[in-house]
């Protein structure tokens, strides 16, 4: 039988020709017949808000206001909704929902994930609303600094510490995703950011999208020490298949070999445990190796974890059962 994949992050919902994901979609990275060759049985799809005025991709991008974000992120969610509709997709609302997409021939399972928090209002008054709405997955902060926390530039070499961390009102957020059951993602914070969360203990460390820093120096990616927390948490990382967080120049450059995903995969192995280690693509949201393609390329993927020495089982709990079980504990707090 195929190995079910689950990925950690992609950026579907915020590209322009969203509506072909049924159909297909040429100039991207995941629709659903991609997804169907692929393997690829769920995932984790985002909602980031452009700054206003300035694309996706700034260096440190300028902040943007609560009502162009609210509006903007009620749009973007409701092409999910109106997928799951047309039946091209289950959007996952408990474990269950993940566990039959990863065990049927179903739609795939989509979680809704909320990139940057800005849509949220300071008294979290709306948050309810939101995961009424299905979102069970939630970033504080994207490239930029909010009202929660602040973010980390995305372009590299840089140190990984770079500025204030989580605000008053970012704990308070953390706390309340943990109550409700909303995972809390750690991509993009910068490193006082992360330890501050890491010291509320609100559940597993979830890095969705990432690398590793000894290995491409990029203020996006894990230090030793951070990998270290997040395996004491119980948590995990998706390792990002962005060349630029892979690579020790930091060079968005399609002409990388899938061993450097392997060779984050197996550093964060080693550190702290193949039990902590995912797959977190963000397709649609970055430059990814040409080897690969889009998602209908994820079995050259685990060919090359299994040459990196994975085993079977191994690659098993990467693809998929490494996300259910994190996910499972932050979707069933006290479970």
């Amino acid at each position: 039988m195929p190995v079910a994949i689950f990925d950690g992050h992609n950026d579907l919902l915020t590209r322009a020709d969203h509506g072909s994901f049924s159909r297909g979609r040429p100039d991207g990275h995941l629709d659903l017949p991609a997804m169907r060759a692929g393997g690829l049985r769920g995932g984790i799809f985002a909602v980031c808000v452009p700054s206003e005025g300035s694309g996706i991709g700034d260096q440190l991008a300028p902040p943007v206001s609560r009502e162009f974000a609210a509006a903007y992120c009620t749009v973007a969610a409701g092409r999910l909704h109106a997928l799951e509709r047309d039946g091209a997709l289950r959007i996952a609302r408990r474990i269950e929902d993940l566990d039959a997409a990863l065990t049927d021939d179903g739609p795939p399972a989509a979680v809704l994930h909320l990139e940057g928090a800005e849509a949220i209002d300071p008294e979290l008054e709306s948050l309810e609303l939101w995961h009424a709405a299905g979102l069970r997955s939630l970033g504080p902060v994207w490239s930029r600094a909010n009202a929660f926390a602040t973010g980390a530039p995305i372009p590299g070499p840089r140190a990984p510490d770079n500025g204030p961390g989580l605000t008053g009102a970012g704990a308070r957020l953390v706390r309340a995703c943990a109550h409700l059951g909303i995972a809390v993602d750690l991509s993009h914070i910068n490193e006082t950011g992360f330890w501050d969360v890491a010291r509320l203990q609100a559940g597993p460390l979830v890095v969705s999208h990432a690398g590793v820093y000894a290995l491409s120096p990029t203020a996006r990616n894990l230090t030793d020490a951070q990998l270290d927390e997040v395996g004491a948490s119980g948590g995990l990382i998706g390792i990002v298949f962005g060349p630029r967080f892979l690579r020790a120049d930091c060079q968005p450059d399609p002409d990388t070999s899938l061993s450097l995903i392997a060779a984050h995969a197996r550093h964060v192995a080693d550190r702290i445990g193949v039990a902590h280690v995912a797959l977190g693509s963000d397709f649609d949201g970055t430059t990814i190796p040409a080897a690969l393609g889009g998602a209908a390329g994820l079995p050259a993927l685990l060919d090359e974890l299994e040459a990196a020495g994975f085993s079977s089982a191994e690659i098993g709990m990467i693809a998929a059962q490494n996300w259910r079980r994190v996910l499972a504990a932050w979707w069933q707090p006290g479970a």
